[in-house]
């Protein structure tokens, strides 16, 4: 027998360093999925920076990162206490958790070696909580030979459907594709940076964790010298599976290309902003050529300027009309997308139904994420 709807609670902080979005959702006994309420954090100052000194190798690595663990276990407890008050509900009326904690180290190209790390001290969060915490869920998928993400796909798949060639653009701090035909295979893959390098180099320069709407890069003008020469990473010409994170893009990356050129820093944020557009629509227009409807999610999804520029550079890629919208369209804001699909992970997890698509990720076949931590 089919079991009701159960409550759930995705969690997610992405590469973009800014923060925790905790989402209730109500799961259907097939996964049809919806988000009933949410709750939005800023990382403090502190675990921001402990976070992002992490990126990089470091003294005393192994302490720091347990230490940041715990934090972003405690930051996690504090967002779903947050969202329970707000939702009048009981720990006891949540059946589990999905947290995808905070990517330090990312490296699926090492064959048996491989290896990948969120951190998240996740019997912690279960202890602070009383609910049952799902994590973890990169490690199975490479195991069995895949790159561990991007693991929303699967989730895409079954939220958008419609009767046209569709894509999906989830831009955090990565941009991710999910390609859905209208027949034939659900594929996707990471396709390059999204918010990261863009909130690196604003942070750097002002202090500040995002360009709002766009508004610094509208005041640049792009360099298209400087444009091609980040084009010429080998990422963005390698074929799918691929995934990448800070491992391949991080300001020393950005350094490099900027090499002992006096570039006006307005010009770089603009010049990156037209790099996470081009490569976006570079790698739909390569790989699904006959899209007909692209929705942009995650936090990209509300800066002005990017959906501004995708729509302006659509044509250059594209032969037939695309028609550009966000997640709102299908009733879902674009920052609860991710927190909505780790929820989905869990209930996976927790019905032991295969999560990953082989297709996306490149493992040898489906399998079951994540591990469980009882409240």
């Amino acid at each position: 027998m089919n079991k009701p709807h159960s409550l759930y609670i995705g969690l997610m902080s992405g590469t973009s360093l800014d923060g925790i979005d905790a989402v209730l959702a109500k799961i259907g006994p097939n996964g049809e999925t919806g988000a009933l309420d949410a709750v939005s954090t800023p990382f403090s100052p502190e675990l921001r920076k402990a976070l992002s000194e992490l990126q990089s190798p470091g003294p005393n690595e192994l302490h720091r990162e347990k230490q940041a663990g715990n934090a972003l276990a405690l930051a996690y407890a504090e967002a779903i206490h947050q969202l329970l008050k707000k939702t009048k509900l009981q720990p006891s009326d949540i059946t589990a958790i999905g947290a995808h904690g905070q990517t330090i180290r990312h490296q699926p190209h090492l064959g048996d070696m491989a290896y990948t790390h969120q951190t998240l001290n996740s019997a912690l969060l279960a202890e602070k909580t009383g609910i049952d915490v799902i994590a973890d869920f990169r490690s199975r998928d490479l195991a069995a030979g895949g790159h561990g993400a991007p693991l929303v796909p699967a989730f895409h798949a079954q939220q958008f459907v419609e009767d046209q060639n569709l894509a999906i653009l989830n831009i955090g701090g990565i941009a991710n594709l999910t390609l859905l035909p209208k027949s034939g295979e659900v594929t996707g893959f990471d396709c390059g940076p999204g918010n990261m390098l863009m909130d690196a180099w604003i942070h750097e320069h002002q202090g500040n964790t995002f360009d709002e709407n766009g508004a610094w890069a509208l005041q640049g003008k792009v360099n298209e010298t400087l444009l091609t020469k980040m084009l010429t990473d080998s990422f963005f010409t390698k074929a799918p599976p691929k995934s990448t994170g800070r491992d391949d893009f991080h300001l020393q990356w950005l350094q490099e290309k900027l090499g002992s050129e006096n570039y006006l820093c307005e010009d770089v944020q603009a010049t990156l902003l037209h790099l996470t557009a081009h490569t976006a629509l570079e790698s739909l227009a390569r790989y699904a050529p006959q899209t007909q409807k692209l929705i942009v999610c995650g936090g990209g999804a509300r800066n002005n300027a990017l959906m501004n520029l995708f729509k302006a550079k659509s044509d250059h890629f594209f032969k037939q009309p695309l028609e550009i919208t966000t997640s709102d369209s299908a009733g879902i804001d674009p920052q609860l997308v991710e927190g909505l699909a780790f929820a989905w992970l869990a209930w996976a997890h927790k019905e032991k139904r295969p999560a990953n698509l082989p297709a996306v990720t490149g493992a040898r076949g489906p399998r079951i994420l994540g591990a469980c931590y009882p409240a």
